[in-house]
């Protein structure tokens, strides 16, 4: 099939509501990323709050939150529609970033002053931004979901998985040009900007999907919790999430730690380009490792995504070069590219046939846990090895990639427990 034929068959498989979705879903990643590439940065430098307060909220607080509360923000999706829902985001998202920004501006500092300090008021309006954002993911899902047949289904995802990716490897380099020309504070105003901008066009262009006529009405809170008290039953399926976060605590650590050793120790000050090779190598390695994975069960090919991201650290450690760490990210992709697809797979095997919906919410736990992990030992990693160094008081910086392939090892381990002693034994 030729590429003409290949995009009128994208043009015809799919309404103009999926395109226009998936267009916001994209320029909101690359608010999303842009501003995720320099905020642990910016809280510890450009706001003055040092690297573990830094640590803290950009990941304990506001990524936590973000991953945490979809599962509760998708009862009030199903409620409000994926219009609403979508301008709401888009609205607390603008005044979110907004906000973050004036922490580092001096005209932000009054305001700043009127909450008490940076400290507080920075808490304050990451929590809010992060309230925003929970809308985001059940509003874009919902809708590809609704605006898609069962033939198309499986590209539709495709696609908005490849957007995504797309956002988190363009999104830095867009924060990159801003911070150099303007300085980083503009990174999260233009993150405003940007997120305002797609309020009009949401309000403008998109248009409510109809709901299926044999959907079932929408979920209560106290469905929510009353199905959230049921997995929370479920020990083993606890246990796997638990473990699995593992991967995850590794992964944010390009976010919330590697920025300082790249800028500090590499001597690389352009550290936001490091952060997208984990997406343009998933980019470019997607199809050939998602057909590798299908050859593996799934817990074998979680558990050695598991493993290739715990060796890509040790490299790390052993070689610290910038070329090095480009190829130890690489590593990492290669091994989150295996992990991925199969984890969902194996996630809905293991949930109920009448909770495979609230099961699936609970997938993104891990990457709740895992960020809240990251946030809280990143700072600590920074101050012991990256400000050690540059004090003359450590000599092998790198050697803070050993507690972080450490929880990758330990956790792979787990995962290789978990599958002798506490799987259940039948599997797909």
């Amino acid at each position: 099939m030729d590429l003409a034929a290949r995009l009128d068959e994208l043009k015809s498989g799919f309404s103009k509501t999926f395109w226009i979705a998936n267009s916001l879903e994209l320029f909101e990643r690359f608010a999303y990323y842009g501003s995720k590439a320099v905020l642990a940065v910016y809280i510890a430098d450009g706001i003055g709050l040092g690297p573990t307060t830094a640590g803290l909220f950009a990941g304990s607080v506001f990524n936590t939150l973000l991953y945490f509360l979809p599962p509760l923000a998708g009862t009030v999706v199903d409620r409000w529609g994926f219009k609403r829902s979508l301008m709401a985001c888009f609205a607390i998202f603008s005044v979110g970033y907004f906000l973050i920004g004036l922490a580092g501006l001096p005209a932000g500092a009054p305001l700043v002053a009127a909450f008490g300090g940076p400290r507080s008021y920075t808490l304050f309006a990451l929590i809010v931004t992060a309230i925003g954002g929970s809308l985001i993911k059940p509003s874009i899902v919902g809708t590809v979901a609704r605006t898609t047949t069962d033939q198309t289904k499986a590209l539709g995802y495709s696609i908005y998985y490849t957007l995504v990716n797309i956002g988190g490897a363009v999104g830095p380099i867009l924060a990159l040009q801003v911070r150099q020309s303007l300085g980083i504070s503009y990174v999260l105003i233009m993150s405003s900007a940007t997120t305002f901008a797609l309020l009009l066009a949401a309000f403008l262009f998109f248009r409510e999907p109809p709901r299926p006529a044999d959907a079932p009405p929408p979920t209560s809170f106290a469905k929510v919790f009353g199905d959230m008290v049921k997995v929370f039953g479920n020990l083993r399926f606890l246990l796997f999430l638990v473990i699995f976060s593992g991967f995850w605590a590794m992964f944010w650590q390009m976010f919330y730690s590697l920025p300082f050793y790249v800028r500090d120790v590499l001597k690389f000050p352009r550290f936001e380009l490091i952060e997208t090779v984990d997406a343009w190598t998933i980019i470019l390695v997607t199809i050939p490792v998602t057909a590798l994975a299908k050859r593996l069960r799934p817990f074998s090919a979680m558990t050695v995504g598991f493993l290739l991201a715990s060796v890509s650290w040790l490299v790390m450690a052993i070689v610290p070069t910038l070329a090095v760490t480009i190829v130890a990210i690489m590593i990492f992709a290669l091994g989150e590219g295996l992990q991925s697809p199969r984890y969902y797979e194996y996630v809905a095997d293991l949930a109920p046939k009448e909770q495979v919906g609230t099961y699936m919410g609970f997938a993104f736990l891990p990457i709740a846990l895992g960020t809240f992990t990251a946030g809280a030992i990143s700072g600590p990693l920074v101050e012991t090895y990256v400000n050690g160094y540059k004090a003359g008081t450590v000599a092998h910086p790198e050697s803070m990639w050993l507690w972080v392939a450490a929880i990758g090892f330990v956790s792979t381990v787990l995962m290789l427990l978990y599958d002798r002693f506490v799987a259940p034994r039948k599997r797909t």
